[in-house]
């Protein structure tokens, strides 16, 4: 027990770092990764915190995290959209959206959703201990392989939903994936897990970047040149996810 709280510790301390960096390097500037290093730090840390929902502190840190999140997604949809732009030959519409984030970057460091998370996070670690000393942790290896084999067997379930939502799927993966890698040493799932949930990502990820550009352009006008791309993108990433999802089904579940 004592083992497993000292890496719950050690990992809390490790992203306050990552968050920390990530908020000087938004001040700064200095880097296109910036902005999504800090949404994956924030979704590493969510993946950590989900198992342990009911402990003191977790649920106000859950809270302020889902804050920067709600705060960065729209922001890194326009990131990416920039980027696509200037790479497929629209850079006047890539420099407009690129002119705008980097007005965002130093916002969203000093963003009072920001601040809110590192104040908390900082506190984190000793409400930890404060509960592991009040006895309220016993049980917590249990608590934990609980939550992930229920998150498992919610994607299972969705999986095998013939009417299956995309959305809701992408985010489950990301879900078990991220969990895997929070808590590894409680990792019971198949051996072809990992992979197959990294590909299922990214496929679904290509899929949902198309449906959601498609969103923008019924309200930016210069995004018309590329519906049609999009559209027909959009159908192949389907077509490949599927097939993705059909191999991890195959891989990781019984039928």
């Amino acid at each position: 027990m004592s083992a497993l709280v000292d890496r719950l510790v050690a990992q809390v301390l490790s992203l306050e770092v990552r968050l920390l960096a990530c908020q000087a390097r938004l001040t700064a500037r200095t880097d296109p990764e910036a902005l999504h290093e800090l949404r994956t730090t924030v979704r590493r840390l969510r993946s950590l915190l989900r198992p342990l929902r009911g402990l003191p502190g977790v649920e106000q840190l859950e809270v302020a995290a889902s804050g920067v999140g709600q705060l960065t997604t729209p922001l890194r949809d326009r990131e990416v959209l920039a980027a696509y732009l200037l790479e497929h030959g629209q850079p006047e519409a890539a420099k407009r959206r690129m002119a705008q984030m980097d007005v965002a970057y130093p916002t969203v460091a000093t963003s009072p959703e920001v601040i809110q998370l590192l104040m908390i996070l900082d506190a984190f670690p000793r409400f930890l201990r404060a509960s592991q000393r009040q006895g309220l942790l016993k049980g917590l290896r249990k608590r934990i392989e609980k939550r992930l084999a229920k998150q498992w067997k919610k994607l299972d379930h969705t999986l095998h939903d013939p009417a299956h939502d995309r959305h809701l799927l992408r985010l489950l993966i990301k879900r078990v994936r991220y969990g895997i890698e929070a808590y590894p040493e409680l990792d019971r799932l198949p051996k072809a897990a990992m992979p197959r949930l990294k590909s299922a990502q990214a496929a679904l990820g290509d899929w949902h970047d198309c449906w959601q550009w498609l969103l923008r352009a019924e309200q930016e006008a210069d995004l018309q040149s590329c519906v049609a791309v999009w559209k027909t993108t959009m159908t192949q990433a389907e077509r490949r996810a599927d097939r993705v999802l059909d191999k991890l089904s195959a891989a990781c579940f019984k039928s």
